[in-house]
């Protein structure tokens, strides 16, 4: 019966790799359906089902910032109801909440109207991806599985939320694997590993289904080109890694510094209006900007694109992206990045070639430059490095897109730029903490202590445990030196019985074989030595050869320490 309990609790077991498999099928239907709908508004506006860069352009240039505007119109309103709603009850709609345990599910109308606000958006051409909505979307179909259909089962609401938002993301890009990581990375943190197998079941369960329905290929198919290894190659793509990192770092100030611009807008609808009448007027110089990107991607591979028209778009995009989100408008950044990561990889590389260097055929970067500026906006570079892979069937990519991302992502961490999830900051941050408890020195946390020489009276170290209320009080000698302590309680205790008057030495009952701890021991060393003794405060002493006694080492300063990462 224990051993049942045991492994209930356990964070991988056969429950969580049974229900993976009925949320991944439902957040793959769910994913597809919204990206039907998007469909649908296209043909009703457009009637066309052509991409929004292709579809908008049967309008007469001037009419663009108008219905792009138009679509922030509507979308604000949606907006605007979905927020009063998470104001009123105080809480988040984003489903990272959820799985991070601080709602106990994921909101059903906000999510809804968010939904809705995304879809007005997207429709109108906003420069913004449909990957957000459609991850919210699954989790709280998830949310839902878990609150009424495995509500008797001993699995936390957060893991079923977290399988339907790898499952939703794995629908979108065909990419199980990346996707599972990114949940993993982004959500749980990815020393989770044991949380990440279910993740991976329900990412693959929804490519099934996508499979099945018919949507077999490969996002960016690219596997008929090799990427040829050779010190210009690899330069090229530390170069790309690097200016990735950059535009990375770039792209978050561009998104704050928007959202600060539209912060004044208190209104919704007007925020959002405004927002997308921008981005259309943008459209004008290239219909190319509108929408995630999507299309673009496919004819920047396809070689498509001059130089020239590339520079251009890869800084409209970078624009019309933080218009939109700084906007507020519902959606995600992924395809926006990844046109941006494509354009600047295979815009390096041209420029690069031009000068006569080596580097090949200088379309592969297209797909280096996607994950290095995935990672670098995402901070999550293994699911870049793998989701690249995965949407390029491109094996022979691997060892560039490795260093590519890991540079970018780490050009941005080391610019301590902000990533665009809020909770990968988090990680950062009790990451940090955690390195600096491990590696923190007790002489940082030092603090005075009671001390008397070994002729003073009992009586007087009464009198200095009530007025520093300490429970001992350390004995050294004239050259102070540790000799050990008094306890307040044997003095009380001894003068009870007799044994002792308050004139006596406090040499008389000094334990000389107290705990002690160095200055220059670690944090996390003093942490164990508190686990060794039901003490409050330990004396610290310069080592102990010399045994100098410098002051005393709270339990409460370390619990201070520790509450930043657990």
């Amino acid at each position: 019966m224990s051993s049942t309990v045991a492994g209930n609790k356990h964070a991988l077991n056969w429950t969580s790799i049974l229900v993976a498999i009925p949320v991944g099928f439902a957040a793959s239907l769910v994913t597809l359906g919204f990206r039907l709908l998007i469909e649908l508004i296209n043909q009703l506006l457009f009637n066309s089902q052509q991409d929004i860069t292709q579809a908008m352009t049967i309008y007469p240039w001037f009419f663009w910032p108008l219905i792009v505007g138009a679509g922030g119109v509507i979308a604000g309103f949606f907006l605007k109801y979905a927020t009063s709603i998470e104001q009123t009850q105080t809480v988040k709609t984003d489903y990272l909440e959820v799985i991070n345990a601080r709602l106990d599910a994921v909101p059903t109308k906000t999510s809804l109207f968010r939904a809705l606000s995304s879809i007005a958006s997207i429709g109108s051409g906003a420069s913004i991806g449909k990957e957000g909505p459609m991850v919210q979307l699954s989790a709280l179909c998830g949310s839902m599985m878990g609150r009424y259909c495995f509500k008797s089962l001993s699995l936390k609401n957060s893991d079923v939320v977290a399988m339907a938002a790898a499952a939703g993301l794995s629908s979108v890009y065909h990419a199980p694997l990346a996707s599972a990581i990114f949940v993993a990375e982004i959500a749980f943190g990815i020393s989770a590993l044991q949380r990440l197998i279910p993740l991976i079941i329900s990412s693959a369960v929804a490519v099934l289904t996508m499979w099945s329905l018919g949507y077999r290929s490969a996002i960016y198919t690219f596997a008929d080109i090799q990427f040829q290894l050779t010190p210009a190659s690899v330069a090229l793509t530390v170069l790309i890694g690097l200016a990735a990192g950059l535009a990375g770092w770039l792209m978050i100030a561009l998104i704050g510094k928007s959202k600060g611009l539209f912060s004044g807008i208190k209104s919704l609808p007007l925020r959002l209006g405004i927002g997308g009448f921008a981005v259309g007027m943008l459209a004008i110089a290239s219909s190319d900007i509108l929408g995630n990107g999507y299309e673009v991607i496919v004819d920047v591979m396809a070689g498509s694109l001059a130089l020239q028209a590339m520079v251009v778009l890869l800084v409209l995009k970078m624009v019309a992206t933080a218009l939109s989100v700084g906007s507020s408008a519902v959606g995600g950044l992924f395809t926006p990045s990844l046109l941006i990561g494509a354009l600047l990889g295979v815009a390096i590389a041209t420029v690069a070639s031009a000068a006569g260097l080596p580097v090949g055929n200088v379309l592969l970067y297209a797909a280096i430059g996607m994950a290095a500026v995935l990672a670098s906006v995402s901070q999550a570079p293994l699911m870049a490095i793998i989701m690249v892979l995965e949407m390029t069937l491109n094996s022979s990519l691997l060892f560039p897109l490795m260093i590519a991302a890991v540079l970018a992502a780490m050009t941005v961490y080391r610019l301590q730029s902000t990533s665009t999830y809020p909770v990968v900051s988090q990680h950062f941050s009790r990451s940090d903490a955690k390195f600096d408890f491990d590696n923190g020195i007790i002489s940082q946390f030092i603090v005075p202590g009671a001390a008397l020489l070994p002729e003073e009276s009992v009586g007087k170290a009464l009198a200095v445990s009530s007025l520093k209320r300490e429970r001992f009080v350390y004995i050294v000698n004239q050259h102070g030196q540790f000799l050990g302590v008094v306890s307040i309680h044997d003095i009380s205790r001894k003068i009870l019985d007799g044994d002792i008057h308050l004139d006596t030495p406090v040499s008389v009952v000094t334990d000389g074989d107290f705990p002690f701890i160095c200055a220059n021991q670690t944090i996390r060393e003093g942490w164990e030595a508190f686990a060794q003794v039901t003490l409050e405060r330990l004396p610290v002493l310069n080592n102990p050869r010399e045994r100098k006694f410098l002051g005393a080492l709270t339990k409460t300063s370390l619990i201070q320490k520790a509450k930043d990462f657990i």
